[in-house]
């Protein structure tokens, strides 16, 4: 090699210009980058490929230049559009750069960076393209990794995000349940003995009443003085005995049945919450929807009439305090997407092994534009202040643990409808 150098640097006069070509000639065969040049028109044919062509993308330079569509019938087909569409831009600005796949004579693609530059007379006509091509796929592939690391890490980030959002949410109905529980229990300890101090109470009144009746009977007999009469009678109506005799009854039988009513909603806190209930049971569908709709009444009295229309049902393995919180978002949701007063139908059936349960409004309907959207962790059309967007997502999540979908058909206008379908059986889960 040093000999060879020795020789190119001979300054011999005779071959001097013989040196500096074979010179010229090695540094080109052994730069990184292929150097070739084609005529500035047409299929941009090549006329000189630089020896090195050979190593990086295995065709000899001959074969490069013989054939007038070699550059163009070895783009790869993704890449070729915007090379194309863009290459009379060189005509204008002097020189393009582009990164495309080019095919090699293995029949594999490298990632090749292509500087092109227009060469014009002294009349400004172009006579010449000059290139070179250098190969970067490396870098590409590297490039490629990071995008995708990346891509993983956001999504991983999303993943997170959601699942803190998540465990948020559980805690806080966690909470919200143990809360119900706690009120559920201190209520019906007053409730329960108020309930039996109103049971004797009738007794009492029952038997009382009875006494009046009798002592009513008397006075209109002659076991009694007209004086005694008199005064017992000036009694009765000073004290308004005939009303209060059927008053009387009547408030013992409201409070009695007021008292059923707190009985039922604390039975359904109970329901609703299934605190310490943790393991896979099988679940009452019906008797959750009734809970919930128990518990979520007082955001749907004031809105919406509700219709049922129940089928006969199976039990469903599943956990019934999760199922419960998607029964309670679906219905608040229906009952806030009614401006003034409206209509839910709550529809059960089972077909085909599996329990469909539809909720359906006459509320303002989903835009087709956020149909797509809706079950997104944040995601909310309400006012800010007004929801969190984790509902319908959490529902989404609570039906896929189970093994089922969600099903939404909206028209704005008119309403929503969604249907939660869960299968009767899932061999995957074990009851303990």
């Amino acid at each position: 090699m040093t000999q060879q150098f020795e020789t190119f640097e001979s300054n011999s006069p005779v071959a001097q210009p013989m040196e500096i070509t074979q010179r010229f000639e090695y540094l080109i065969a052994n730069t990184p980058a292929i150097i070739y040049s084609s005529v500035p028109s047409g299929d941009f044919k090549m006329t000189f490929v630089s020896e090195n062509a050979s190593r990086v993308l295995g065709y000899a330079p001959q074969e490069m230049v013989d054939d007038p569509n070699f550059w163009f019938d070895h783009i790869h087909p993704d890449d070729a559009p915007n090379i194309f569409s863009s290459l009379a831009l060189l005509f204008v600005e002097g020189e393009r750069a582009y990164e495309y796949r080019f095919l090699t004579k293995d029949k594999r693609y490298l990632w090749m960076h292509d500087s092109l530059r227009l060469i014009r007379d002294e009349n400004n006509n172009p006579i010449e393209v000059i290139g070179s091509l250098t190969n970067i796929t490396e870098r590409k592939l590297m490039e490629e990794a990071l995008h995708r690391t990346g891509e993983e890490q956001r999504s991983l980030i999303e993943k997170l995000k959601e699942a803190q959002a998540q465990l948020l949410q559980s805690e806080k109905m966690a909470s919200i349940g143990q809360l119900a529980a706690g009120v559920a229990h201190e209520i019906n300890n007053p409730v329960g003995f108020v309930s039996s101090n109103m049971k004797s109470l009738q007794t009492y009144v029952d038997k009382l009443l009875l006494v009046v009746s009798r002592q009513e009977q008397l006075l209109q007999g002659d076991e009694l003085g007209e004086d005694l009469k008199k005064q017992a009678k000036q009694l009765s109506v000073e004290a308004d005995l005939a009303y209060l005799r059927d008053d009387v009854v009547d408030l013992i039988a409201e409070s009695l049945d007021g008292l059923k009513r707190v009985k039922d909603i604390v039975q359904s806190l109970k329901d609703f919450s299934h605190v310490g209930e943790s393991d896979w049971q099988m679940v009452d569908i019906a008797k959750g929807l009734e809970s919930t709709i128990t518990i979520a009444n007082n955001e749907l009295k004031y809105k919406a009439v509700i219709e049922r229309h129940h089928g006969e049902l199976p039990l469903v393995k599943g956990l019934a305090s999760q199922l419960n919180q998607v029964f309670m978002n679906l219905l608040v949701n229906a009952a806030h997407s009614i401006a003034e007063r409206g209509t839910i139908t709550i529809r059960t059936e089972c077909r085909d092994e599996w329990v469909y349960i539809s909720v359906q409004d006459t509320g303002c309907g989903i835009p087709a534009e956020n149909l797509s959207r809706i079950f997104e962790p944040f995601f909310t059309t309400k006012p800010v202040g007004s929801g969190t967007g984790l509902g319908l997502s959490l529902s989404y999540g609570i039906v896929q643990k189970h093994g089922g979908r969600i099903e939404v058909q909206s028209e704005v206008g008119v309403g929503t409808c969604f249907t939660v379908c869960l299968p009767v059986n899932q061999p995957h889960v074990n009851i303990g």
